[in-house]
């Protein structure tokens, strides 16, 4: 873990890097400065990083936590591998000890320096301070330009950051957010994205800093693009996208020197004493950027009042059509007479056949009509969801492979937004006039006009309620349907307008409805086209579920986002454009054009260079002593839905290295997954995995010690066996290490990690509840420790280190794969104890 401080500066960044590059992100608890040992929570609740020990440790033990004001957690790419550099921006709120001869902040002084200054283009590789960032070679594409010069040298570690980036969480409190709001030159957050971080399985350091313990205000930035590469060997410069880095570094530039010119950067003390200057009181503010042009942000105080508006106007309209002699209702239908006057004798005609302004239901039958359209909306979005879920399945039943539309996400629109339009179309086409003939006779409407009026109000309640939902659940994501049931609002109004005029069926009157849904109707394909992006490329690295049901997962999760996103981009368009589109020819069309995308789609690989498949290789040695090997083995574990049948059949170089000559039988290599806790928790991705035998003595030569355990003490406390077991790691000559995994199984009582609390305790594979604890990096000396039994029962320890030196032939073997597929390879030394 590196801390690069400047001199005279009060903002400094932390580098909180994983191990891969040799800079270890725990120390010895005899080294004092940072001790970042922890188990417990940060074992068990990280979903698919594990190297959240260096903010941990920062936060917990270092001299400077107590002063750090703000944070901004930035997600790194382009540093090639799985190893990826998080780095966080920690605003020191100690300014106000620098000496009065600076009469400028000097971060402020600095931010205006930096970003006055005039660009510098980089034509050539900028190689970066070691020190700062921790990696040796790296590099800025020649396609970037940025501002370089000796003295802003650690600034620039802010912009390792690549594709677009998106502010997924805010907090404590709505400070951070409206200071990002107010600054980024860039802007793209939104705060729906906070709800649906809870529900993803990941983690961030945000929750370190945010939540768990420093309850510091901060950003977490992630990047929305680039998931293909994400934690693989093709995470590189060159894939940067042109100018990516230069704006994020406008961006963050901006974002720091808007914290340190404000009044609420408090210490951990002040913090304490203020806590209403941080408004953590008032709520998470709902926030969101346009197309990312502009951000849009209101507090929790206010988003009560706007959300709250369409529910007053549906209840205000049933009141005055109750009440037709009231002031207000007289004075409307004033003002539509005029209309109607201007609109000459064609309007007379009009009138007998259409209401004025679509408000026709009296107080006793709006709600049987507003409940009837509701119902008839919800059913069209569901159907929305399951009949490109249906296809999705059914196409599965007769392919051979899942995820065709990985690497051509073209294919899962092609395929699920046409069978998507048929589902929203379907009640539309099958009971559009179930049950309104009568009504339509009593009003002396056509049913056209009943219809259309039900299909409208239903919806506008559907999308008003589901605000109201947001809002009392205290959640930032309401204003998606928010803008949604305002906008329709306006465009039928204008719509009936329009209608008035050019009739119900004319295309000036569609074109009335359109028109001032297009603001809305762009927010919508804008956030749902990132929303499926994102998800398609996260799919690769999502897991492997159990079969036979895991092979269907991936499709169907994916055909259901898009049904989503297609429901809430067209679902808004339907009370009108159902009149056209709710037609059997239309759906016929769309089924066959479903049918043909979903027989096209099986004619493309799923992977490529640019979505590669991902791999797990795990070189496993089963140890005992430190010198001493017991078996050898390759394992093989992978994350999507194509299972390793797939893998070796299109990988016929490997297959011959591992001697599978016809065909892979699984049964005969398959591996209980134990070996796999060196990974823990991303073992958990794992359903199954292979283990195919091999020679192992080749990897003495390069190591001449191996890691393993030694007992110093054992000390009775009570006459029951509680007993307290003092024991020494030696990490042997084991050069390049990652992480070390303590995995322990019986009576444990306490131990000497995290705090000496122990955690929540995890099952592997229906096996006994074990604790876990990770160590990250490596060091020279040996790591001393205590465990605690509360009987005589032994103790079982798995002693797991996870080395990234692979022997010669593990090398050709990764080699030995296609390019589509991307190996994370590593070495791991497994030992096992009973104490």
């Amino acid at each position: 873990m590196d801390i690069v401080r400047p001199r005279n500066y009060d903002a400094f960044l932390f580098v909180d890097q994983c191990p891969t590059i040799d800079i270890a992100c725990i120390t010895r608890e005899s080294e004092g400065d940072i001790n970042t040992t922890s188990g417990g929570r940060e074992c068990s609740h990280i979903a698919y990083k594990q190297w959240m020990q260096g903010s941990h440790g920062f936060v917990k033990t270092h001299k400077w936590s107590s002063t750090v004001g703000a944070f901004v957690n930035i997600e790194a790419s382009g540093t090639g591998g799985f190893g990826q550099a998080h780095l966080l921006v920690l605003l020191n709120s100690a300014r106000k000890t620098v000496p009065q001869r600076n009469p400028v902040s000097p971060l402020k002084q600095f931010a205006l320096e930096k970003v006055s200054a005039p660009a510098t283009e980089v034509k050539t590789p900028v190689k970066i301070h070691k020190r700062a960032i921790g990696l040796s070679d790296w590099r800025i594409a020649d396609v970037v330009s940025s501002k370089v010069n000796e003295d802003s040298r650690w600034a620039l570690k802010a912009y390792p950051t690549a594709y677009l980036y998106l502010v997924c969480q805010s907090g404590p409190g709505s400070w951070p957010s409206y200071i990002y709001a107010q600054s980024a030159k860039y802007p793209m957050a939104t705060s729906v994205a906070q709800d649906m971080f809870g529900i993803i399985p990941g983690d961030t350091d945000y929750r370190i800093f945010a939540e768990d313990y420093g309850n510091i205000p901060g950003l977490d930035i992630i990047f929305v693009l680039g998931g293909y590469f994400y934690h693989t060997s093709y995470d590189t410069v060159e894939r940067l996208l042109p100018g990516s880095i230069q704006a994020r570094g406008e961006n963050l530039f901006r974002l720091t020197q808007a914290f340190a010119n404000s009044s609420d950067v408090l210490n951990a003390n002040e913090r304490s004493l203020k806590v209403a200057s941080l408004e953590s009181t008032e709520g998470r503010a709902v926030f969101f950027d346009y197309l990312s042009l502009f951000m849009v942000y209101y507090s929790r105080k206010l988003s009560i009042i706007l959300h709250s508006m369409p529910v007053v106007i549906l209840l205000l309209g049933a009141f005055f059509l109750h009440f037709p002699n009231t002031s207000v209702n007289i004075w409307f239908t004033t003002l539509f007479d005029f209309i109607k006057d201007l609109s000459g004798p064609q309007q007379e005609l009009a009138e007998t056949t259409e209401p004025p302004l679509g408000l026709v239901f009296h107080w006793s039958s709006s709600a049987d009509f507003v409940s009837h359209g509701m119902l008839f909306h919800a059913l069209s979005l569901v159907f929305a969801i399951v009949v490109p879920v249906m296809f999705a399945v059914l196409r599965l039943f007769f392919s051979t492979q899942a995820m065709n539309w990985f690497a051509h996400p073209i294919l899962a629109f092609l395929m699920f937004v046409p069978s998507s339009l048929v589902g929203l179309l379907l009640p539309r086409t099958t009971w559009g006039n179930f049950g309104l003939s009568q009504k339509a006779s009593h009003f002396k409407l056509s049913i056209e006009i009943i219809s259309d009026e039900v299909c409208f109000w239903g919806a506008f309640a559907l999308y008003i309620s589901m605000t109201m939902t947001y809002l009392l659940a205290q959640l930032g994501g309401g204003f998606l349907t928010y803008l949604i049931s305002l906008s329709m609002l306006i465009s039928w109004f204008s719509y009936r307008i329009a209608s008035k005029h050019c009739g119900l069926q004319s295309v000036k009157s569609l074109a009335g409805y359109l028109i001032p849904m297009i603001p809305s109707l762009l927010y919508s394909v804008y956030y749902g086209g990132f929303l499926v992006q994102f998800l398609i490329e996260k799919m690769g690295m999502m897991g492997s579920l159990p079969r036979p049901f895991g092979y269907f997962v991936q499709d169907a999760v994916v055909a259901a986002v898009i049904g989503l996103v297609t429901g809430w981009c067209v679902g808004p368009l339907l009370p009108v454009v159902g009149h056209w589109l709710g037609r059997s020819s239309v759906l016929q069309c769309l089924v066959q054009v479903t049918i043909l995308a979903l027989a096209l789609s099986s004619q493309f690989f799923p992977y490529s260079v640019d979505a590669p498949k991902r791999v797990v290789l795990q070189h496993t040695f089963a140890t005992v002593g430190s010198d001493k090997i017991v078996s050898s083995s390759y394992d093989f574990a992978v994350v999507d839905a194509n299972s390793f049948s797939f893998l070796f059949k299109n990988a016929p170089e490997a297959s011959k290295f591992l001697g599978i000559s016809s065909g892979l039988s699984e049964e005969n290599y398959n591996s209980d997954g134990g070996t796999w806790v060196a990974l823990f928790p991303v073992s958990f991705l794992f359903s199954e995995s292979l283990k195919f035998p091999t020679e192992g003595s080749k990897i003495l030569s390069h190591y001449a010690i191996l890691p393993h355990v030694s007992v110093r003490d054992s000390v009775l406390i009570s006459e029951t066996g509680h007993r307290r077991l003092h024991l020494e790691l030696h990490l042997g000559s084991v050069g390049e290490i990652w992480v070390t995994v303590l995995n322990i199984t019986g009576p444990l009582s306490n131990w000497s990690f995290a705090d000496y609390r122990l955690p929540a305790p995890e099952s592997f594979n229906g096996g006994p509840p074990s604790y876990i604890c990770r160590l990250s990096g490596s060091s020279k000396d040996n790591w001393t420790f205590w465990l605690e039994a509360n009987n005589s029962e032994s103790l079982r320890m798995d002693v797991a280190v996870l080395d990234q030196y692979l022997v010669d032939d593990t090398q050709r073997l990764k080699s030995s794969f296609p390019s589509w597929a991307d190996l994370t390879a590593f070495t791991t030394f497994f030992s096992s104890y009973y104490l």
